[in-house]
């Protein structure tokens, strides 16, 4: 199940990409500005909004990091921001001046590439914040880019429908027609497939465009064997141009947007539809998850951003659909079970889960019936102060089940508290 937590709804025009990174999500807007908001609950902060482009900002991205944030313009620069203070760090105009529709970092935040209306694309040195190198395909706007995981090539993708490959120093691997209308968006899952020959190792690409398909690409490259792009499926459900799409981290969902309104989730294994959310309004623009937590941004041309959370269940049945895909999970140790709670929230049931040895096989064995019944944890909501003192004033017993609780720890329920915190915004005056 996946459910809608938080709405964001400060931006004054179109969003138009939304990013993670461990702790914030940052937003832009054709209303020239970029937002960032805290994780923790959703609020903004206080340097935020970013403001220096003169144009609609395109595209924004986090270095790995977390610590730079990067944004792109119709103004045609690409500018550098300091996350903890939302200062900028430095301003980069393409050269040929024109607007710049996309930016990426790479993996190991040495270079930055940016993508303009005019073909160009440049690679910018993220320390020096210098021109690199610079490149431009022969026809059509760049308005997607996506770096491997490993960092060895990115690929570009155009308003003429072409998936374009570089490799680090610029040079052009490989071209090829990917989507008749346009390319609007492409992703690299950071999870390899399996090795296959020569110890190769093959990546999953994600892209989509204006013909209303999602396509599945699986991608190779090394020094001695070459570059190979390989088509390997379409995706089905959406009935128009799809605008945006992006893997989940751990690389088992994938999800994407479109003009029709909605959002799918894929489980990248079966190709099967997971979920389709139907909340905006209007063409869904941008989506991304965040990284090692339950958490989807969607934005809109209905100006919001919507939060959604995946509960463990739709986790496990991506990751179960096969084997190897199970294992991911299966391999965690009792600390990486605690750090996936804490990431979640849920630092409060991380000493019951040591106590009873969770690992990551017996997380995936979990159901609401052993949660009560094996780890005693109550599952039920009450107002914080009453139920402070029904434990001052009764026995340590739950006001529902009336059975007894080997823990008094009281665990937040933030959806809840998001939900009411929506209720009165939307009823009080």
């Amino acid at each position: 199940m996946v459910k809608l937590i938080h709405t964001l709804a400060d931006h004054s025009d179109d969003v138009n990409c939304c990013a993670f990174s461990f702790s914030l999500l940052a937003t832009c807007s054709l209303d020239k500005t970029i937002r960032l908001y805290s994780l923790s609950d959703f609020t903004e902060l206080p340097h935020s909004p970013l403001k220096f482009h003169t144009y609609a900002v395109h595209c924004c991205c986090f270095s790995p990091s977390g610590h730079i944030l990067a944004s792109c313009s119709t103004d045609g620069t690409t500018v550098l921001w300091n996350t903890e203070n939302g200062q900028t760090l430095a301003v980069m105009e393409q050269p040929s001046g024109s607007p710049v529709r996309v930016c990426q970092f790479s993996p190991d935040s040495t270079c930055l590439a940016s993508g303009a209306a005019d073909g160009t694309v440049v690679l910018w040195n993220a320390q020096s914040y210098k021109l690199y190198r610079c490149g431009s395909v022969k026809d059509g706007s760049l308005v997607a880019c996506a770096f491997s995981p490993d960092g060895s090539f990115f690929v570009t993708g155009s308003s003429c429908g072409d998936l374009t490959v570089w490799d680090d120093k610029m040079r052009c691997l490989h071209s090829e027609k990917a989507h008749d209308l346009g390319i609007t968006c492409c992703n690299f899952s950071s999870q390899p497939v399996s090795g296959g020959e020569q110890g190769l190792q093959f990546f999953r690409l994600a892209s989509c465009g204006q013909d209303c398909q999602v396509k599945i690409w699986v991608v190779s490259f090394t020094h001695i064997f070459g570059f190979e792009l390989k088509y390997k499926s379409m995706l089905s459900g959406h009935c128009a141009p799809v605008l945006a799409c992006a893997f989940s981290h751990d690389g088992q969902m994938l999800v994407s947007g479109s003009v029709d309104k909605s959002v799918i989730v894929y489980d990248t294994n079966t190709e099967n539809i997971l979920h389709t959310l139907t909340q905006h309004t209007r063409y869904v623009t941008a989506c991304a998850f965040a990284p090692h937590t339950l958490l989807l941004a969607t934005g809109s041309m209905d100006k919001t951003v919507n939060i959604w959370q995946f509960d463990l269940e739709t986790l496990c049945q991506a990751r179960s659909s096969e084997g190897h895909l199970k294992q991911f999970t299966e391999d965690w140790s009792e600390e990486d079970v605690s750090t996936w709670l804490c990431a979640q929230g849920l630092k409060d049931l991380v000493g019951i889960f040591k106590m009873n040895n969770i690992d990551g096989k017996e997380l995936l064995n979990l159901t609401k019936e052993s949660l009560a019944d094996d780890l005693k944890i109550d599952g039920y909501s009450y107002e914080k102060e009453a139920m402070e003192n029904w434990i001052r004033t009764k026995k340590r017993t739950s006001p529902m089940t009336n059975l007894v609780l080997p823990s008094v720890v009281l665990t937040p329920n933030r959806t809840l508290k998001m939900a009411i915190n929506r209720w009165l915004e939307t009823h009080q005056k």
